[in-house]
């Protein structure tokens, strides 16, 4: 019996081609105004460029997942400074 983890063949980046390579991500998303993170979402990542794509599946689960976030139990929240962006910076 082999204790290798079989992962998920993401194929190539659609950006620049690099080979994906699967890994655990903190996805965020912006819901009426306000900044939603779910932590380690399975994903197939770009060594190269950074892109980022998960399975249908994973897709669904994130959507069902934001969808009951009020009926969720306990939650852990993060502070997050914002900076305006300005022409000349200091």
């Amino acid at each position: 019996m082999s204790n290798n983890k079989s992962t998920y063949d993401y194929g190539e980046c659609h950006v620049c081609g690099e080979q994906m390579n699967e890994k655990r991500i903190n996805q965020d998303f912006w819901l009426k105004g306000k900044l939603i993170v779910i932590e380690s979402v399975p994903a197939g990542v770009c060594p190269q460029c950074g892109e980022k794509i998960v399975k249908a599946d994973v897709g669904r689960q994130l959507a069902t997942l934001i969808k009951n976030l009020r009926r969720l139990p306990k939650r852990k929240t993060i502070t997050v400074p914002v900076v305006r962006f300005a022409k000349e910076v200091a």
